[in-house]
């Protein structure tokens, strides 16, 4: 099984990283990091750098595809490169995946129609224009498309994603080996929880979060 992460100036680290470190470890899998060009990618902060193993025309046919968000998701949904990929490689993939915001670039290329998704929760609403119905769940399994909510969000998607492919023990075990046991001291995780006034706040300046054109 060959797992595909891609990258794209800008994209947000966890988003990639989260799920990576979950399904890398899934019995006999292959996991590459994938992008226009082979080599260094910038986060969206720009002071973290991760490597392209392969160039996207070097990764034909991927069991698995995960696009990560990030505010960089903007520029990418315009890159016809990029969807033209994402196409291609959806056409006989197992499973097409994304977090936050990637499951904008799904929707760019026409894979999320008449399908329920999710994405960061502002920037939910955004995938309706693609024919996408957006949901508030954490994680969104529609077929084979798998759509996650904001950032952390993509740890649960993966253990999801590892139950389905190689059963429950599996999923617990690796669990278990990364201690993923969260228990955050605030209950804010989500506009649902936040404080009111906090999410209208973010609510108003979400370019600061989504990039600079939200």
């Amino acid at each position: 099984m060959q797992i595909a992460i891609v990258l794209y100036d800008g994209f947000t680290s966890l988003d990639a990283v989260g799920p990576y470190e979950l399904l890398s470890r899934l019995p006999g899998a292959e996991t590459v990091f994938v992008a226009k060009e082979a080599g260094p990618v910038r986060n969206d902060q720009g002071t973290l750098v991760m490597v392209a193993d392969r160039a996207l025309h070097e990764v034909a046919r991927p069991d698995i595809v995960l696009v990560p968000g990030g505010p960089g998701s903007r520029r990418a949904m315009l890159d016809e490169t990029i969807l033209d990929w994402l196409r291609t490689a959806d056409a006989t993939s197992t499973w097409t995946t994304s977090v936050c915001t990637g499951s904008h670039l799904l929707a760019a290329a026409g894979l999320l129609e008449g399908r329920r998704a999710t994405s960061h929760w502002l920037a939910l609403e955004d995938i309706v224009p693609f024919g996408a119905e957006p949901t508030g769940e954490r994680v969104v399994f529609d077929g084979k498309y798998v759509t996650a909510a904001g950032v952390s969000s993509g740890i649960d998607m993966a253990l999801h994603l590892l139950g389905r492919i190689a059963g429950d023990e599996v999923a617990q075990t690796v669990q278990l080996l990364t201690e993923y046991d969260p228990q955050p001291p605030y209950d804010a995780g989500s506009p649902d929880k936040a404080p009111e006034q906090m999410v209208a706040q973010w609510r108003t300046h979400a370019g600061l979060v989504l990039g600079a054109d939200a």
